[in-house]
């Protein structure tokens, strides 16, 4: 079993009481998260965009580059403060919750129609889809200082570390602004067509904080750079996946089940554009951990991802890693 899953000691007495029905199940908040890719040998400025414009870029915060002698794409990582009541020291993709503001106002809006990504998004109404794409977006310029987004549908801003879209990340972040409010005021257009739906996990039900997450591929876009300005993270890198993943078998980062597995799909691409491409042909059936109690063990698992399989003694407190 690997030693750098995520894996809270207080998961066994809340499975034990959710089985009890002691324990009511928190509603999973929308959330949205983007796995930001640049081609390992991508320079600041790199020429060679994908669908206009996206492509290899500089690195932002600390960058381990090739490690482990990559050819293929790197991915932007973060790891979380350890103060974090959610996934304190974990390392994971920019990203957070969905802000209902964008559900239902009118946006710049350029890629597949919002009803194709209702559908590819497991939603009900083109609302939701678009509060979730927009979540993506703007979580990815608020932790990261990269915007999907441009003056028109077949370009992508530039430079975004000036003072002035500064003062715009910042009114996001404190929620002063809606996203759907900066891009009208810029008059900038999202560039849905920049990212791809990869995947759909939604925080186990005995977890207090809950999550009902949609994961993004994005390549980095030409001329911009990644800044580790997340106030909720104390490192960043841009790393290979496949040694994101071997750390993590080692034991040196920690990550929950999403983060790595989606790490290990993330291996066969040998550019972000192929990535990217890959994007729709990946499984978007939502991901959903179970608890069971067979014997004197809990057993804690994630259907179809069977190395994150946890056996929990039914009696006492349990305990961290795995």
């Amino acid at each position: 079993m690997s030693q750098g899953q995520w894996y809270p000691p207080e998961w066994p007495d809340r499975i034990r009481a959710l089985a009890a029905g002691e324990l009511t199940a928190a509603t999973p908040r929308r959330a949205a998260t983007v796995m930001l890719l640049r081609d390992a040998g991508a320079e600041s400025g790199a020429a060679g965009g994908v669908n206009g414009g996206a492509a290899g870029g500089g690195p932002g915060g600390a960058d381990v580059g090739t490690a482990g002698g990559a050819t293929g794409p790197l991915v932007h990582m973060l790891r979380r403060r350890t103060s974090m009541a959610f996934a304190g020291g974990a390392y994971a993709y920019p990203g957070g919750g969905v802000d209902p503001r964008d559900d239902d106002r009118l946006i710049g809006w350029a890629g597949p129609p919002l009803e194709k990504w209702a559908a590819r998004l497991g939603v009900a109404t083109v609302t939701e889809a678009q509060a979730v794409v927009c979540a993506a977006v703007r979580e990815t310029f608020e932790e990261a200082g990269v915007l999907l987004a441009g003056p028109t549908a077949g370009s992508v801003v530039g430079d975004t570390t000036g003072d002035d879209w500064e003062a715009d990340r910042e009114a996001l972040v404190a929620r002063d602004l809606s996203f759907a409010e900066f891009l009208d005021r810029r008059g900038l257009v999202l560039r849905s067509d920049l990212l791809g739906a990869w995947a759909r996990w939604i925080t186990p039900e005995f977890e207090p904080r809950r999550y009902d997450t949609w994961f993004f591929v994005a390549a980095l876009p030409e001329g911009q750079r990644t800044r580790d300005v997340s106030t909720e993270a104390d490192r960043t890198e841009w790393i290979a996946p496949a040694e994101a993943a071997r750390r993590y078998d080692a034991g040196e980062l920690l990550m929950m089940p999403p983060t790595v597995t989606t790490l290990r799909a993330l291996t066969p691409y040998r550019t972000a554009a192929e990535a990217l491409g890959a994007a729709e042909d990946q499984d978007m059936t939502p991901v959903l951990a179970r608890a069971r109690l067979e014997g004197d063990e809990l057993v804690l698992s994630w259907p179809g991802h069977d190395e994150f399989t946890k056996h929990v003694p039914a009696a006492g407190a349990g305990g961290g890693g795995a």
